[in-house]
């Protein structure tokens, strides 16, 4: 396949903010090409070379970058900065820069596959040299190529593709191309990555066998899987009722969430709830591991948490997030900050795949599997019947140092629901006796300047929901309260990597900030109250037409949802339903009716 083509399809993606569009652009071109080249393209459309737990980056700094656009172009490394100032984008400037006559040198035209392998070898390249390597194919590349070629080589090397195709959106391309894009055809898609994170591995099998083929997609020891994710409620009878009066608590431990795949023989892996590999960062729990499980391979879930060196109690959350993202040091924050993983769940046993096995049957298999060590327990759980009960159980937690507990169902269909939300687990967190039921975690989608003390930097900043039913991100609420001076001065270096020159398309809102980020970084703020607002867009029509949900005095808690990725952020549906939950507290308080 020229790469030519695929250039056009981007820039028909790149112009469209319609999800039935862009869908049908990447069934035309996923039909089009051979299976065996299916992945790697379908990697290319995600900005990836690779699925993205792997965590294969090029390495491309923006100096980097621009040196070779500036050598591919014979142009003088000032001239492209002073464009890219102008265009505030180096691919839009090698895009002009090419379009001149004395621009390109002209050559073969380029193809994906070497493309993608060229692309690879920048990835690959490492040691000393390696800069220059990555200069040098990168030069030969963007010689080659015509200027829409060149500005979208470009953003791939930095990582700014800004295509606006999520995952969701290549899934039903997948089922609409190969299958007949009805509701079953879709949910096999979908459970297909669910359970291997790998779109392109999808692509391929259905693409070769049809739906059929997916049942070839086994669970395996290094590849992870996507996590199931709870609901919440408002109290603990509620939690009761939603369970037919029966289920498991457990402790609401405040860490990072785990998935630990052991295998046989080699070296375990330690993904975090975005799948990002994290085993580097935690190499005390990749030397106890197979210790405390004694049958391997195995997949098992769990929460990393903090724990005080000198009396053995649970630390918060933001203490284990100092390790976070840390390549040096380790030996000195191991002994700094000690950390526990408490295991709740098990995918696989063995040769035993026990994602479709309930809940009750996997915690059984859990405890035959788990033999508690210093640095891996078992999370505390207890059955109860009651809300007496519960309250007891909940007071336990809070009083170990937990932030709540999960209630998990002990129903027959129990099963690990790989990437889905729903009520077969609810969280119940301490916070959920005030009038708004819980934090919410934001994602940062642009900024406003300050004024006095604030002055030269980043005052406040704008946060969205995620709504996945349009696959769009909407503002609720404009937050400038709780940044300590520290936090500000970080804030351009933390959010300069997202930037972009316009409102990104998948967002919604009714404020123009001074900066726009790409969806990417999440936040955590608390507030007083859920209002509706005209400027907000979160739930837009859904209470009131014209009016969105909006966070009434938000305030950030200090913590930074490094563990999640923009769309796993707080979602539109969630918002709505802590509104009601909120509307329903105050009604009963005042004695009126709660809605309906």
């Amino acid at each position: 396949m020229q790469f030519a083509d695929l250039v056009a399809d981007y820039e028909r993606l790149e112009a469209t903010s319609k999800r039935l569009e862009m869908r049908s652009i990447l069934v035309d071109l996923f039909r089009k090409v051979p299976p065996a080249q299916l992945p790697s393209l379908v990697y290319l459309m995600q900005g990836e070379l690779r699925p993205e737990f792997e965590g294969v980056e090029l390495g491309v700094a923006d100096s980097l970058a621009a040196r070779a656009v500036a050598q591919a172009t014979h142009t003088p490394e000032k001239t492209v900065s002073d464009s890219v100032r102008r265009t505030g984008d180096l691919g839009t400037t090698a895009e002009e820069l090419l379009a001149k006559p004395s621009g390109r040198l002209g050559a073969e035209p380029l193809k994906v596959d070497e493309v993608y392998s060229e692309l690879t070898r920048i990835a690959a390249s490492s040691g000393e040299g390696s800069q220059e390597l990555k200069i040098r194919i990168l030069v030969e590349l963007i010689a080659r190529a015509t200027p829409p070629e060149a500005k979208y080589i470009v953003r791939f090397a930095l990582g700014k593709l800004r295509l606006g195709v999520r995952e969701m959106t290549i899934v039903d391309a997948l089922s609409a191309a190969f299958a007949d894009a009805g509701k079953e055809a879709r949910a096999a898609v979908e459970a297909a990555y669910n359970r291997s994170s790998d779109l392109g591995l999808v692509a391929e099998h259905v693409a070769r066998h049809g739906l059929a083929g997916l049942r070839e997609i086994k669970i395996e020891v290094g590849r992870p899987i996507r996590p199931m994710l709870a609901e919440r409620a408002l109290n603990l009878s509620d939690v009761l009722e939603r369970m037919h009066g029966r289920t498991a608590l457990e402790y609401k431990y405040d860490g990072l969430r785990v998935q630990a795949h052991i295998p046989s023989g080699g070296t375990v892996k330690l993904f975090s709830r975005r799948l990002d590999e994290i085993s580097t960062q935690f190499p005390e729990l990749v030397k106890e591991l197979p210790t405390a499980i004694h049958r391997r391979p195995a997949i098992v879930e769990g929460e990393c948490v903090p724990v005080d060196p000198e009396t053995d109690e649970l630390r918060p959350f933001q203490e284990v997030s100092r390790r976070r993202g840390r390549k040096h040091d380790l030996a000195r924050l191991q002994e700094e900050v000690p950390v526990r993983l408490f295991l709740f769940d098990v995918l696989l046993d063995g040769p035993t795949v026990t994602v479709d096995e309930p809940f009750p049957e996997r915690r059984k298999r859990l405890e035959t599997l788990v033999k508690d060590t210093e640095r891996v327990r078992l999370a505390t759980q207890k059955i109860v019947e009651s809300v007496p009960e519960a309250q007891r159980f909940f007071d336990e937690a809070i009083a170990a140092g937990c932030e709540g507990v999960m209630a998990k169902s002990l129903a027959a269909g129990s099963t690990y629901r790989a990437g889905a939300r729903g009520f077969w687990w609810i969280k119940y967190k301490r916070e959920y006796t005030h009038a708004l039921a819980d934090s919410i975690d934001g994602v940062v989608v642009g900024a406003f300047y300050g004024h006095g003390r604030r002055g030269g930097r980043y005052g406040a900043l704008l946060l969205a929901v995620y709504n996945p039913d349009k696959d769009r991100f909407e503002s609720f609420c404009k937050v400038g309260s709780g940044f300590d001076d520290a936090t500000l001065d970080r804030l351009p270096a933390k959010l300069k990597p997202y930037e972009v020159k316009e409102r990104p398309e998948s967002v919604l809102t009714g404020l123009e900030p001074d900066v726009w980020f790409r969806p990417a970084v999440v936040m955590e703020v608390r507030g007083a109250e859920l209002t509706l607002s005209p400027i907000h867009r979160a739930g837009v029509g859904l209470i009131r037409p014209d009016a969105g949900l909006a966070l009434r005095f938000p305030r950030f808690t200090g913590r930074w949802r490094d563990d999640k990725d923009a769309a796993n952020a707080t979602t539109t549906k969630e918002l709505l339903s802590l509104y009601r939950s909120q509307v329903r507290q105050i009604s009963k308080s005042s004695g009126g009716e709660e809605p309906t």
